[in-house]
């Protein structure tokens, strides 16, 4: 039974009964109801952020975060394990291959350079691991581009080996008649006496000495570019064209065995000892041209003969003697 209450009533000196109209009381119940279902609310929403109340639900995604995290820090590792291996691939491509291909080696600011401009990551912010996700997924777009510029690298070695390939097929690089063949190194670059006016004049080439009919070797790789008579002085002659700006030009020949377009490879017999043209006795003279300049033969014979045999011939070249035409 609840309370009576009074209140004491100063103009009449008596007390009298407190009465609460039923308007009055509706409200006063209504905010007790309101309040207390706020209360319940906000004692909820803690309940639910603190680790004492927890859902399966709360317990699972929990689970699945923690085991997202491990993956993360697993993947972080592996990429850690690339970074050594790029690391190592990157000096290896600047530091063997770019140096021995003689190209420049390509700086790290380009290797590792980030992506600038607008922000890539813009979906990623706002989590809880929003820094984790972040970062990791800029390494990955790091090492993706590193390993773009580094698979660009490896494409231009290969070109620049095969390049090279060329060139040392390409460069004359062995005595046009064999050592057994020869009677005698006759001439060699530079200034000799002209077998005809006896005047001292610059001679060219290198003439080997060897009987009619002895045969001659492409000294490198190329194209036969002419095989004819037309060119004074030379009688029978082949030019043979190697690229990389290497030509060369043997003279005197008895007879042909290529013809002009035809490919030829280092030591493939293109022709035959003679002394047609302006000679004085069979031989073989031998014309090395770099970028149209004339150079000493001697400066090339590394492929087929030794260090004792290259000694003696560069002795007798650098006679001056007489040449055979």
């Amino acid at each position: 039974m609840s309370k009576v209450k009074y209140y004491y009533d100063s103009e009449n000196l008596a007390y009298r009964k407190i009465t609460i109209k039923k308007r009055k009381r509706f409200a006063y119940v209504a905010l007790f109801l309101l309040a207390s279902a706020l209360f319940g609310t906000l004692s909820f929403i803690v309940l639910l952020n603190t680790p004492f109340f927890e859902t399966p639900k709360d317990r699972l995604q929990a689970r699945e975060i923690e085991n997202l995290q491990l993956r993360y820090a697993i993947l972080n590792k592996k990429m850690d394990q690339i970074d050594e291996v790029m690391a190592n691939i990157e000096e290896r491509d600047n530091d063997l291959y770019r140096v021995y291909f003689n190209t420049s080696a390509i700086p790290d600011e380009q290797r590792k350079a980030g992506f600038g401009g607008v922000n890539r990551y813009k979906e990623l912010e706002g989590y809880n691991n929003s820094e984790l996700v972040i970062n990791t997924t800029k390494r990955v777009d790091i090492i993706s581009k590193e390993l773009v510029v580094q698979s660009k690298s490896l494409d231009e070695i290969m070109k620049l080996a095969k390049e090279k390939a060329k060139l040392l097929s390409a460069i004359p690089a062995i005595q046009p008649v064999r050592n057994e063949n020869l009677k005698a190194m006759a001439s060699g670059f530079g200034y000799r006496s002209d077998p005809f006016t006896k005047i001292r004049k610059f001679h060219a080439g290198m003439d080997f000495t060897a009987k009619t009919g002895t045969p001659i070797f492409a000294t490198g790789d190329g194209v036969v570019e002419r095989a004819d008579n037309t060119a004074s002085g030379y009688g029978n002659h082949i030019v043979i064209r190697h690229g990389f700006g290497y030509e060369t030009l043997y003279g005197h020949l008895s007879k042909y065995k290529v013809r002009a377009g035809q490919s030829v490879k280092r030591g493939d017999i293109i022709g035959y000892v003679g002394s047609t043209g302006r000679s004085e006795a069979p031989h073989l003279h031998y014309e090395v041209h770099k970028n149209g300049e004339v150079v000493n033969p001697l400066n090339f014979y590394y492929g087929n003969i030794s260090a004792a045999e290259y000694i003696a011939i560069s002795k007798l070249a650098n006679q001056e003697n007489q040449a055979l035409d």
